[in-house]
């Protein structure tokens, strides 16, 4: 491992564990055995250093999703969104301190000032939005799904996927009971349709 992933490695620990803002660089180069001088060669302050884990993860989760594709095998667009559940929940036992860190109120707060932070985090987003989309349109050429707006549902799905493992990330509930349960609440969403005009009206 070069002294860059070293750095990267414990400065992710560290933002994940105590917060950006609690987090010094003295910190970083005391737990990594790496002079002060030489992170600031490679990063030239706190804040490049985070950017530059956010691009780590999209990278990342790109990688991680393009591997995942070519060992899974999806009969129906239906198998695809089920099979694309698992591996976001996988994704997050692989990288848990990193999103541990980006489940963190700090990101969303340096994006409304920096651009380069909100690309990231929506590039973060969009690629599992774009993984359920890709999803949700097959099934609807294999017709396993209904003829839903792929997006909007799509973006349904990574809410509660999403707000579930939060749950897990910060250790306040034991969300395993409710992973099956999440799974078929997709399905079904999707396998029904829009609501009916009188459903609306309910």
């Amino acid at each position: 491992m070069s002294r860059k992933e070293i750095i990267l490695e414990a400065a992710t620990f560290l933002f994940s564990s105590k917060g950006y803002t609690d987090t010094t660089m003295s910190e970083v180069s005391q737990l990594t055995g790496v002079a002060g001088s030489t992170i600031f060669y490679h990063f030239k302050n706190k804040e490049e250093l985070f950017l530059h884990i956010l691009k780590g993860l999209k990278d990342d989760i790109l990688a991680e999703y393009n591997k995942h594709l070519t060992k899974m095998e999806f009969h129906s667009g239906l198998s695809m969104v089920d099979q694309a559940i698992r591996f976001y929940f996988e994704l997050v036992g692989i990288m848990e301190e990193r999103f541990l860190l980006l489940h963190r109120h700090y990101p969303y707060q340096l994006a409304e000032v920096n651009p380069v932070c909100r690309g990231y985090l929506e590039d973060i987003y969009n690629c599992f939005i774009d993984i359920f989309e890709q999803a949700i349109l097959r099934g609807q050429s294999d017709r396993s799904i209904a003829v839903v707006p792929a997006r909007k549902n799509a973006f349904l799905i990574l809410s509660m996927v999403d707000g579930l493992v939060r749950f897990k990330t910060n250790n306040l509930y034991d969300i395993s009971p409710l992973f099956d349960e999440l799974l078929h609440s997709c399905k079904r969403m999707l396998q029904s349709g829009p609501p009916s005009i009188r459903e609306r009206c309910l």
